[in-house]
């Protein structure tokens, strides 16, 4: 992951960095669908290895189950620094579908900053993401968004449509939203 070796080379004062997920599913660090186990292996090496990692999964019988603990792990982080988030071919963010149960509430602005348990359309469907407040209650918040298929997407999150959660990302008015797009 290029973003993930880019920064892992930033010369900081990496003990002082906490680190934890936007989402992840509900699965152990050994499966390969881990996100955090993506994190360990590919951001905390050399330097960057001294920041302290608060992954979201616990072993709470499920992630409706375990969503409390990782919200009471994430809480002393907030206001988070920086959030880095990616869009989805479907103009999904964190684990936050299209048409997922308690979408609406999870893009709520009005509540308060959360982790919930959220299912994706695919497997592993079991997920746990923070919602919108949590997300937004940040300093620096990006979206990476990359192919000609997303760009196309995203002009249709910028232009409102409700269909798509990332247009509630695009729509906040403070953090300022930066978007960065690859072909």
């Amino acid at each position: 992951m290029p973003l993930f070796h880019a920064l892992r080379t930033k010369v900081l004062d990496w003990s002082r960095v906490r680190i934890t997920l936007t989402d992840e599913r509900w699965v152990p660090e050994t499966s390969a669908d881990s996100n955090a186990a993506l994190v360990r292996r590919e951001l905390l090496k050399d330097a960057a290895a001294a920041a302290v990692f608060i992954p979201l999964f616990n072993h709470a019988a499920s992630a409706a189950a375990g969503a409390a603990a990782s919200q009471r792990a994430v809480r002393e982080l907030l206001p988070f620094d920086a959030v880095v988030l990616g869009m989805g071919a479907d103009g999904h963010f964190a684990s936050l579908f299209p048409g997922s149960p308690g979408l609406d509430e999870a893009l709520d602005p009005q509540r308060p900053p959360a982790v919930l348990a959220t299912h994706a359309p695919v497997d592993p469907a079991e997920r746990l993401s923070l919602n919108l407040p949590a997300l937004a209650a940040c300093s620096h918040l990006s979206l990476l968004v990359s192919g000609s298929g997303k760009l196309a997407l995203l002009e249709r999150a910028s232009a409102g449509d409700p269909a798509l959660p990332v247009s509630s990302l695009l729509g906040l008015k403070q953090p300022q939203l930066d978007v960065f797009w690859a072909p």
